[in-house]
């Protein structure tokens, strides 16, 4: 080894120590966000820099040893610095250490100024990389988490702990939440998906299983459009808007949409709906895509769901029953009629105007009109199961 580098290395662990003092003095002077951190994290850093000094040193020795440099210098910080330092203010800490040596070391040689440029370049790499594999084992972790809890909300397993997983997350939506089922595409781009939700000011969680496709939606805080115009807000969406919006991102198929519930902890029910309406789907020929599961009831009803079965009922007949005995016969006798006024008025001794108003009358009550072919549909159908249920109703308590 020339006498040279044996006299320079001497010298460089001689000053280590002041090296070190200089720079953590540099990065409380230069860099804010250093000098805001709480005592215990501001030590986890300069251990860092000391690191860095340290492990250029040896490096400087031995510059074969450049594969240790990431467990030499990183290897100083405890865990949870990688998630309190962002990569750029790492950088920043890399530069300011950089300079402090460069500045002490002018003077000594060529040679050791492209020893430190050659040196800062590895542990900038070094540094990308540890950061790199902590993104993708976070981002792994992140997939299967929300997996987890995506499978969760669809078998409505839930436990005390979902609301924490649910934080861990990031979710950012609040208040109602709703469940969007379809097909997974065979290039699924979830990160499309998630910037298209952040564009209608909202959020998803988004779990597949198989060829299903399943997003839980919430709605998030909305975007200003113009930082120096408050008033530049985005318009609150209908879950249906924002399902359409979202929709290129599913396979071809059927997309159905659960009703809407109060919270995320409650979108195990719009689960339940939504995957009921996209098993029968395809039994209505000219279906939207998207469609809210409530507009499947008939469907649904007619496969066994329970749900759907009550929705009908308690939405349709039982309001309408009690508001008015006379609406409800004059629905009956207008869907028997095929939905005639003329037929309807004859049965009733009525006059065809008076059909048209009681009509109207049902749609105000139970928010369905009656005039219209599809939900002409569903209204039939909560008739025929709402008597069905008042029957068993009552032959349950002629039995006991």
């Amino acid at each position: 080894m020339p006498r040279t580098k044996v006299e320079t290395l001497a010298w460089l662990r001689r000053i280590s120590g002041e090296l070190a003092t200089v720079t953590l003095g540099r990065l409380e002077d230069t860099l804010p966000w250093y000098a805001d951190m709480p005592p215990g994290r501001r030590s986890a850093v300069g251990l860092v820099a000391q690191a860095g000094i340290s492990s250029f040193i040896a490096w400087y020795d031995d510059p074969r040893a450049t594969p240790w440099i990431a467990a030499d210098v990183f290897g100083a910080a405890p865990r949870e610095l990688l998630r309190s330092v962002s990569l750029t203010q790492t950088l920043q800490l890399i530069r300011v250490t950089v300079e402090v040596v460069e500045e002490r070391v002018a003077g000594r040689g060529e040679d050791l100024r492209e020893a430190i440029l050659l040196y800062s370049r590895e542990i900038a790499f070094a540094a990308a990389d540890v950061y790199a594999r902590a993104a993708e084992a976070r981002g792994l972790w992140d997939a299967r988490l929300e997996a987890l809890v995506v499978d969760s909300i669809l078998t409505g397993e839930t436990d005390d702990e979902l609301p924490s997983r649910i934080a861990a997350l990031g979710w950012h939506g609040h208040g109602e939440v709703a469940v969007l089922v379809g097909t997974t595409p065979p290039l699924l781009d979830v990160d499309q998906l998630r910037r298209t939700a952040r564009h209608m000011a909202a959020d998803v969680l988004i779990g597949v299983q198989g060829k299903r496709l399943v997003l839980v939606i919430g709605r998030a805080e909305p975007r200003v459009e113009d930082p120096e115009d408050g008033s530049a807000v985005p318009p609150v969406l209908s879950f249906l808007e924002i399902a359409a919006g979202l929709e290129p991102g599913f396979g071809p198929g059927h997309l159905v949409l659960g009703h809407e519930v109060q919270s995320l902890v409650d979108a195990s029910r719009s689960a339940r709906a939504a995957l009921a309406g996209f098993a029968v789907a395809r039994s209505w020929r000219h279906a939207p895509r998207p469609v809210a599961a409530d507009d499947l009831l008939p469907e649904r009803a007619l496969a066994g769901d329970p749900l759907a079965r009550a929705t009908l009922v308690e939405r349709i007949y039982r309001p309408l029953m009690a508001h008015s005995a006379e609406l409800a016969t004059t629905l009956w006798s207008y869907l028997d009629s095929g939905r005639s006024l003329e037929a309807t008025a004859r049965e009733l001794f009525v006059h065809p105007n008076t059909v048209r108003y009681r009509l109207k009358r049902i749609s105000e009550v139970i928010g369905w009109d009656a005039t219209g072919a599809r939900e002409s549909l569903i209204l039939q159908s909560a008739l025929i199961l709402g008597s069905i249920a008042d029957q068993d109703g009552r032959s349950s308590r002629r039995g006991g």
